[in-house]
């Protein structure tokens, strides 16, 4: 257990997948957790089965691509929650395709989400916690972030971009005593972006998730957990004098 009993969290993009094994964990080490989702329905229903293992969970429906439908979303949330002491910027999405063959949409779509929806909730949350001088932020970026993928061009600029910012924030707002860093998931499966991402990958004859993590060390695809494991700790007194870092969660398919 990390000691995170009576702190205050918003995971966004917390209604599946990686988001909701977040949650689970926050709530599973003491923490009172805010889910941020546009689906509010799976939201909801997300926030009902946590419930039944105890721990207060809250929800708001927002769009973090929409600056407005953050602060609405974060307002009730703190009101629900009180002073908001962990946020995790999870939300996000991938579409498959080489660059020469991406939209204009699709490359805006990657940006609106994964970059402009982490600068939309920071800036909604952290002002609080500099005021308070205490919390940690943790990005969800991507072993892709650090390294170009061929056929996840917009996916990668935008996991790029996301390490970026978790440095020059972590900068920023050490001296307030808020901690910023980020972990890069690898090869997970049981999400429901996986499962997309398959797909398409099928029909181009790529290899699936389970041949390909026959190249990993450890000889496994990673699951949602083994990434809120490592987002616990970086939220705790454990990783105190950790920031600006972004921790690869691979099994070992990318060391740095």
């Amino acid at each position: 257990m990390y000691g995170l009993e009576g702190r205050k969290a918003i995971v966004t993009g917390a209604a599946h997948g990686i988001g909701r094994a977040i949650a689970a964990r926050l709530l599973t080490e003491g923490c009172d957790v805010g889910i941020l989702d546009f689906d509010l329905a799976a939201a909801e229903a997300t926030a009902e089965s946590l419930r039944k293992d105890g721990g207060k969970v809250a929800v708001a429906a927002g769009d973090v691509s929409s600056s407005a439908q953050v602060e609405a979303a974060v307002e009730k949330l703190r009101a629900a929650l009180g002073p908001i002491d962990i946020l995790v910027n999870n939300a996000g999405i991938l579409k498959v395709g080489k660059l020469l063959e991406t939209s204009e949409a699709d490359w805006k779509a990657h940006f609106s989400v994964n970059v402009d929806g982490l600068f939309h909730m920071t800036r909604a949350v952290a002002p609080e916690m500099v005021a308070n001088r205490k919390g940690a932020i943790v990005n969800i970026a991507s072993w892709m972030g650090k390294s170009g993928v061929a056929s996840y061009s917009a996916y990668c600029a935008s996991k790029f971009a996301i390490i970026g910012i978790t440095q020059s924030l972590a900068t920023e707002l050490g001296e307030h005593g808020v901690r910023v860093n980020a972990v890069g998931p690898g090869l997970i499966v049981d999400t429901k972006m996986r499962d997309e991402s398959e797909i398409k990958r099928k029909a181009e004859g790529l290899p699936d998730a389970y041949e390909r993590a026959q190249a990993i060390p450890l000889r496994r695809p990673g699951v949602p957990d083994d990434i809120a494991k490592a987002v616990a700790f970086l939220s705790s007194d454990e990783a105190d004098y950790i920031t600006g870092e972004t921790i690869s969660i691979t099994g070992g398919l990318w060391n740095d």
